[in-house]
């Protein structure tokens, strides 16, 4: 019986042959939120467990069933993250960045839910995140959406995913349809799951989401929440949907998206795909103007969104999208014939680094013979080894083997080396 340690269930490894896929991601997001002016923010793993229980709300399913919460040697409740926002909320209160201010801010990182894994979700996952402070029109709801429509073109997904949007008016009147819609529910209770009931007297607008394809008719005729809009959020959404048309975004409007988390209102969204098989969703977010009071600081607009990064990988790689050059090999793998010239193949790798800091180059370690040594500089899948023997060391010139193209071998000068790699 094996006594070996393995990860935990749901908590993957990222694999060397997957990291440069991740890199490349990474990447262009950090290049991107660069061009429209948003700050990096980090913040920790672990947050009070009441952060998230004030704001994605007690009767939530992430904070009923999934959150990881321990309590730790001072008796503390403490909770690892499930989400970016409220602990990005939570920093920006702490450290003033809020009160009569605007701020861009985004993050990247990893959150943790304890739900049931599958292809492209896990229980520890990666979020992207954006949120913006301090700027209450539709102006700024339009600009999180086109940033994130830039970055599907940035990496050739943009044809495969699918904007939604909906309006969930101001508190009072999404309190109003609340009523209407508890009425709607209860005169067809016998239709309804499980969850549903469970969910009608906490949550009723979650039951809009429910993909149960017995419900499926009677949500379609359910009341609609953009049939009783306060007029100030109607404005605000066509202010919003007309700037987006007028950039060329394409959207459907979808009365039944609500998002899964207490502190929306107006402005929600989702960017879904169906190149995964069912549709899916890859981002999401919205308008969240309450969430700083509820959390004991003054009131202050915010918009923003989140993606997970594991589905987002997972289609890129089922879409091939990612360019050849993301996942480039090594540039060249130096090496000495034998140890007499381990010496100097070591301060050619060096001198290699120093005048071409853009290549990609390992060093031979481990000693053995030639033949062993060349074995290795394939195996690393470099395009070309550069070889040092005796001949090479004593004349200052090296020796180009191309590993990948079918090309004579060339001996060039040291100097020159750098010059000649960058040209091949």
């Amino acid at each position: 019986m094996s006594n070996r340690i393995q990860a935990i269930r749901g908590m993957n490894d990222l694999l060397p042959d997957q990291s440069p896929v991740w890199q490349y991601f990474e990447s262009q997001v950090a290049a991107l939120m660069k061009r429209y002016g948003y700050d990096e923010i980090r913040t920790p793993i672990v947050e009070q467990t009441a952060l998230f229980c004030r704001s994605i709300g007690e009767v939530t399913d992430i904070v009923e069933k999934e959150m990881y919460t321990f309590e730790d040697r001072n008796g503390d409740s403490l909770t690892l993250r499930p989400e970016g926002t409220a602990a990005t909320v939570r920093a920006a209160m702490e450290h003033g960045l809020l009160y009569n201010q605007t701020q861009r801010l985004w993050y990247t990182g990893p959150m943790f839910r304890h739900e049931r894994p599958q292809k492209g979700r896990y229980r520890q996952f990666h979020q992207v995140g954006v949120e913006a402070y301090g700027l209450d029109g539709p102006d700024i709801d339009a600009e999180v959406i086109l940033l994130s429509a830039r970055l599907w073109k940035q990496l050739g997904l943009y044809e495969h995913v699918s904007l939604e949007l909906n309006s969930l008016g101001s508190n009072e009147a999404r309190a109003a349809y609340r009523d209407k819609l508890v009425a709607y529910f209860e005169a067809h209770h016998e239709v309804l799951d499980e969850d549903s009931r469970r969910r009608l007297g906490s949550n009723p607008l979650r039951i809009l989401d429910s993909k149960n394809p017995a419900m499926a008719d009677m949500l379609a005729d359910a009341p609609r929440l953009m049939d009783h809009l306060d007029d100030e959020s109607r404005e605000h959404f066509e202010a919003l949907t007309a700037r987006l048309e007028a950039a060329g975004i394409d959207y459907v409007i979808n009365p039944r998206l609500v998002r899964g988390l207490d502190y929306y209102c107006r402005t929600v969204f989702e960017w879904t795909t169906t190149a995964l098989g069912s549709q899916g969703t890859v981002c999401a977010g919205g308008r969240y103007d309450g969430l700083v009071e509820q959390l004991g600081g003054k009131p202050t607009p915010a918009v923003g969104f989140a993606m997970g990064i594991e589905r987002l990988i997972l289609l890129l790689e089922t879409l091939d999208t990612v360019p050849d050059e993301a996942r480039a090999p090594l540039d060249a793998y130096v090496l000495g014939m034998d140890a007499g010239t381990d010496m100097a193949a070591m301060a050619l790798a060096e001198q290699l680094r120093d005048t071409a800091p853009e290549l990609g180059v390992q060093l031979h370690c481990g000693g053995g013979n030639f033949k062993n040594r060349m074995k290795k500089a394939d195996r690393s899948g470099a395009r070309v080894a550069l070889i040092i023997g005796e001949n090479e060391q004593a004349s200052g010139t090296v020796a180009i083997k191309f590993l990948r193209d079918d090309r004579n071998q060339e001996v060039v000068a040291q100097q020159d080396l750098a010059a000649t790699l960058r040209s091949l």
